[in-house]
């Protein structure tokens, strides 16, 4: 799931990076950038891979 949460954001950041569109310091293109970053290290730690079943 956070892998398509940070596709999403690289989408965003890079329409924010073509499109020339001024935001303000928090969403800046490098801003987004970085969080799509975080989410994508998130899941491949395996933070966002979903429930796992503990059997005995």
């Amino acid at each position: 799931m956070l892998a398509i949460v940070a596709a999403v954001l690289f989408f965003i950041s890079f329409l924010i990076n073509a499109a020339d569109i001024t935001t303000n310091d928090v969403f800046s293109s490098g801003n987004v950038m970085l969080l799509g970053l975080l989410a994508l290290a998130l899941h491949v730690a395996g933070i966002g891979s979903g429930w796992s079943a503990r059997r005995r």
